[in-house]
């Protein structure tokens, strides 16, 4: 079932653990009602008599404790789930919110479970399936950029489009329904040559957003960054500078590094994977052969690899094979030790010096303008696999119409269009079945 309609939950909607307050909320039919059974304000008056929307401070009454806190009611359905929601902020404490928790479960309601309150909020209609998930992106977001596409997604930036695509095929639909409904009356509601306009245009839009979906890659995942280079030529120190820490040990022996060290970096708002791997070099050692491998093995899969070469020295064999490795893969050559010379002894897309940190802010500027998407700051951008495939399915049934209308007639091309509908309806949960509304919720945390 997607909702107990009879049933009043409640759960600890801030995180658990010592802090200034906690809040308990509790929803559903009867949430008015067990919030009069606990709570009193210091003017007497019970939560069903209290104004909604206003806070009231007074006394919650449980039965082994007494605590001072606010409490305010949202009366359906002006409320965040659509049903009578009360909110008790208490002091923060484990305790104390334990204590909250269980009196109202004493006096009828339930504990909820992992996201249902705003799947209750979804069920009554107060938000769309895309819209509660850009709210956990937001939520989830460790970047400016995941923070901006969560917000416009909460914001309705995609339900918008895919209801007006949606709009759009039910009003050719319509005019080819009526057009074989009643062909006596010689009406030509369309032909096949507009229908195909439409179609087409719909297609465009489609088309438009799921080109997006890489900078929504980048945004959701990160990009990877491959730190490569021969042993002791700066690659841990290049870390330690790029992501301002001491993540690496940094010595003047060299093979320090045995195997991949992964640090989060994030510039101009994009999030990246930055990865530190042993020097590529010939050795007998069977640790060390087992971290160059790993670093060999992850050339191919990495966005962007940063080559660093000490420019302070002639080309050797160790950096042609990182050249040659790197030869088919996105980089950028990164001299570094440009403190030890005047003139760099090997060409390089930018010279740094890891020990001072000269240019290193250069070549942030440098590895964001040669991996960031052109649609990574654009307003409206796909990052939920979710919605890319219902996107690819309702694309390739509008494809499968385009390509079909001109040797079937407009009644089995609806098929397809009707396809395309259902598609769409996916994104925004007006035709989304039960198991994926339940999956998508499971995600949520608990009181959310």
């Amino acid at each position: 079932m997607l909702s107990e309609k009879n049933s009043t939950i409640v759960a600890l909607s801030t995180s658990l653990g010592t802090g200034a307050i906690s809040i308990v909320r509790l929803s559903g039919e009867k949430a008015i009602e067990i919030a009069d059974k606990l709570f009193s304000s210091l003017k007497n008056k019970k939560p069903s008599e209290f104004e909604s929307r206003k806070l009231e401070l007074g006394f919650f009454n449980a039965q082994n404790f007494k605590e001072q806190i606010l409490c305010v009611v949202f009366r359906a359905p002006f409320s965040y789930t659509g049903e009578n929601l009360v909110e008790f902020q208490c002091h923060g404490g484990v305790r104390i919110a334990e204590g909250v928790i269980n009196a109202c479960i004493d006096c009828g309601a339930r504990l909820a479970e992992s996201g249902e309150f705003t799947k209750r909020a979804f069920i009554n209609g107060k938000i769309s399936l895309d819209k509660a998930e850009g709210m956990m992106d937001m939520i989830n977001a460790e970047s400016e950029a995941e923070i901006r596409a969560g917000f416009n997604l909460l914001g309705g930036a995609l339900g918008k489009v895919a209801t007006a695509s949606q709009s759009a095929l039910v009003d050719l639909l319509s005019d080819i329904e009526v057009s074989f409904d009643y062909p006596e009356e010689d009406i030509e509601y369309t032909t096949k040559e507009k229908a195909k306009n439409k179609i087409a245009k719909i297609n465009e839009d489609i088309l438009s957003l799921i080109s997006t979906s890489n900078a929504g890659r980048q945004i959701k995942d990160g990009i990877s960054l491959l730190i490569l280079g021969e042993p002791n030529v700066g690659k841990s120190s290049l870390l330690n500078s790029l992501t301002k820490s001491d993540r690496a040990i940094v010595t003047s022996i060299a093979g320090t590094t045995r195997d991949t060290i992964e640090e989060t970096l994030v510039i101009n708002g994009l999030k990246y994977k930055i990865i530190d791997t042993a020097g590529i070099h010939e050795t007998e050692d069977e640790v060390e052969k087992i971290g160059i491998n790993r670093a060999k093995s992850l050339i191919s899969g990495a966005d962007m690899c940063l080559c660093l070469v000490d420019c302070s020295k002639e080309e050797n064999d160790k950096d042609r094979e990182v050249l040659s490795l790197t030869k088919n893969s996105k980089r950028i050559i990164v001299g570094n030790k440009i403190d030890k010379t005047n003139k760099p002894r090997q060409n390089a897309d930018i010279y740094i010096s890891t020990k001072s940190e000269k240019d290193v802010n250069n070549l942030k500027d440098l590895i964001y303008s040669k991996t960031a998407d052109k649609n990574i700051t654009s307003g409206l951008v796909i990052t939920n696999l979710r919605h890319l495939d219902a996107l690819k399915r309702a694309q390739k049934h509008l494809e499968n119409a385009l390509l079909n209308i001109e040797f079937q007639t407009l009644d089995l091309i609806s098929v397809d269009l009707n396809l395309a509908y259902s598609a769409l309806g996916e994104i925004t949960g007006s035709t989304t079945g039960e198991d994926i509304i339940n999956s998508i919720f499971s995600k949520f945390c608990l009181g959310k």
